[in-house]
């Protein structure tokens, strides 16, 4: 295993790190130097036996989120757990059966891969993460760790039922996604266990899927609200089985499961698509913040609503 320094005592001119922070002004002020110490183990079993220390640690994949709060320096010093050398956490993307993502599977890996076409959801979201460089970088399980309530792939995985593999020295368990967010950034995870992967079943046929993210732009920009949602219909459009998972409109991630039994087997007439409009309402809890309002979230989130029920 080796250790390394990260960041530490930066020059100005440094190009690992900016540790500046911006004003609207445009001004930069220096802030305190830190130390960021890089632990790179070269098996599972190694990464595993770190976290089961007790020494906090840090799992670093594709650093994405992580360099945002280092550069914005609201990330205090810390000892990173480096991921980059373990091959068990990159699999071959296949599916047989199910999909299995690594804990180092990147948005771009999907997006290049044929299993686009069997989970196109998860392209689309895929798509609308950053720009190419952060698609490259950045990995599913991170996204999932970072348990931000904008996330732009939990939602997808979340439609496709989608259950976690938490390793630790201890013991391997398996959690779906949809009971994996307790509040705002908890999650079912404990400080040695580390997400090695993420399992999706694979999509029976009949189902529709519906990606709609609302932000400021079309491209690289938070979302104000999202819904990734699926569909199963009868030929008389009752609905046999639902997903509806929403970003941005909750502490975390969420799944709108009282909507959905308000509609799951129904026929979609335009008086029940509605009534599933108005119930969203009491499941969410949108906040003013510096993307949007509470009430331009609640407005806009209705309508998805509509919109997806209306395919």
């Amino acid at each position: 295993m080796k250790h390394g320094t990260f960041a530490k005592r930066l020059p100005a001119t440094s190009a690992a790190v900016r540790v500046t922070r911006g004003s609207s002004s445009r001004s930069r002020r220096r802030l305190p130097d830190m130390s960021f110490q890089v632990v790179t183990p070269y098996s599972l079993d190694e990464a595993l036996g770190a976290l089961a220390s007790g020494e906090k640690l840090v799992p670093l994949a594709g650093a994405t989120d992580l360099m945002v709060y280092m550069e914005a320096g609201t990330l205090a010093p810390c000892r990173f757990l480096n991921l980059q050398e373990l091959d068990e956490l990159k699999p071959t993307l296949s599916v047989n059966g199910s999909l299995t993502l690594g804990a180092m599977t990147t948005y771009r890996d999907v997006r290049v891969s044929p299993i686009r076409e069997q989970f196109p959801m998860l392209a689309w979201a895929a798509r609308e993460v950053g720009a190419l460089a952060i698609q490259s970088r950045g990995t599913w399980a991170g996204n999932v760790a970072n348990a931000s309530p904008a996330a732009d792939g939990v939602p997808a995985l979340m439609a496709y039922d989608a259950e976690i593999d938490l390793w630790s020295k201890k013991e391997r368990r398996r959690v779906p996604l949809a009971k994996f967010y307790r509040g705002y950034k908890e999650m079912d995870r404990r400080p040695d266990e580390l997400i090695a992967a993420l399992h999706l079943p694979l999509p029976q046929p009949g189902w529709v899927d519906y990606y709609r993210k609302v932000g400021t732009r079309r491209f690289q920009a938070i979302s104000k609200t999202l819904l990734a949602g699926r569909i199963l219909l009868d030929a008389d459009r009752a609905v046999r089985d639902i997903r509806m998972v929403f970003a941005s409109i909750a502490p975390y991630t969420l799944r709108a499961v009282q909507t959905e039994a308000i509609v799951r087997g129904r026929e979609l007439t335009p008086e029940v698509i509605e009534e599933a409009a108005q119930a969203i309402q009491d499941e969410i809890h949108p906040i003013d913040d510096i993307r949007s309002t509470e009430t331009y979230r609640r407005r806009v989130t209705s309508n998805l609503v509509r919109d997806f029920l209306s395919l």
